[in-house]
């Protein structure tokens, strides 16, 4: 019985720099050219090992996804099986059929190769959103599953079944909410690891500065409880002052917390607690019973960098590196 086929999908390196000598020479090749030859290693623990004496900085998170995508490529990829190439420079996706079994060769600067018979090359506008997301992965070389039958239906020269316009829409959502999901990770980490305490309640007096509020910031140290006093007045006499506090941790402030700010208020003015993680349900329950009282959360915060990211100074942006994309509409609905 024919061994069933696997679906392979894979990268030619971050900028494409590969892809002339998967063209040229009709195979598909990795890097991690400093593990040397691949073939000596014959469990995943052999592949670590490796890894880790030859990349000794690498984070030990990262280790077992590298040396795993390495073990794959040599020992579980097998000749008949299918790969699905998508390039930059063309924006085309190649699929091909694997000829031969890894070889090493030391004078490529992807010197780890297998052979490989492109069969067809498609326009990327061939396949559904949710196909061309799944060999999007941040990985260099993956398996296929989800989408496998319809790149093996355009493979065999049968039509690919269009996805209804539900499906389509649910796919595209999916998609859309998971990089805006990535994004908002991304952003809300870099907050937690790099703008701890008192450098996070700089930051948002920055962004009040930005929305055109005048800023005093406490120095570092005892705070007695306010951060930051804001106002649009340049000579702070007209009502209101808003008056800040700032928690930089991950846990989620309590009622205890919120209330404590809200006894600091005056009536005339305006209180305003900036969490980077969160607010439990009372403290939320408790300032939503107070007109002069405003809350915000992690995800509250990181929509205040997005919408004032250009006009943030360059240090905060170096500390946040974000750049603009496109996306369809239906993702954030």
């Amino acid at each position: 019985m024919e061994k069933e086929k696997t679906f392979w999908g894979i990268h030619a390196g971050k900028t494409g720099d590969a892809e002339a000598l998967f063209e040229k020479k009709n195979v598909v090749a990795i890097g991690w050219e400093m593990m040397g030859d691949l073939s000596r290693f014959k469990t995943r623990e052999d592949f670590k090992k490796r890894y880790e004496e030859v990349y000794p900085d690498v984070k030990p998170a990262a280790i077992p996804v590298s040396a795993g995508q390495l073990f794959r490529f040599v020992h579980e990829m097998r000749a008949g099986d299918i790969v699905i190439f998508p390039l930059k420079r063309t924006a085309e996706i190649w699929l091909g059929r694997v000829t031969g079994e890894y070889k090493y060769d030391s004078t490529e600067s992807y010197p780890n190769l297998r052979s490989v018979d492109w069969v067809k090359k498609f326009p990327r506008t061939k396949f559904s959103q949710g196909a061309l997301y799944e060999i999007g992965s941040a990985m260099t070389f993956f398996q296929v599953k989800n989408y496998a039958d319809e790149f093996a239906a355009a493979l065999e020269g049968k039509a690919v079944a269009a996805p209804t316009v539900e499906e389509e829409d649910e796919t595209i959502s999916v998609v859309a909410d998971d990089i805006a999901q990535q994004s908002r990770d991304f952003v809300l980490k870099q907050i937690h690891q790099k703008l701890k305490g008192h450098g996070l309640a700089e930051f948002v007096g920055h962004l009040l500065n930005l929305m055109g509020y005048k800023t005093k910031v406490s120095p570092p140290g005892p705070d007695r409880g306010i951060d930051i006093w804001a106002n649009k007045d340049e000579l702070w006499v007209t009502p209101p002052t808003i008056i800040v506090q700032v928690k930089s941790g991950e846990g989620d402030v309590n009622e205890a917390a919120v209330s404590e700010l809200s006894g600091k208020i005056m009536e005339k003015d305006f209180g305003l607690f900036v969490s980077a993680a969160g607010f439990n349900k009372r403290a939320r329950d408790f300032a939503s019973s107070k007109r002069n009282l405003k809350l915000i959360d992690g995800d509250e915060l990181v929509e205040l960098v997005y919408k004032h990211y250009p006009q943030l100074d360059p240090k905060y942006k170096g500390l946040i590196p974000l750049r603009q994309v496109y996306i369809p509409e239906t993702l954030t609905e």
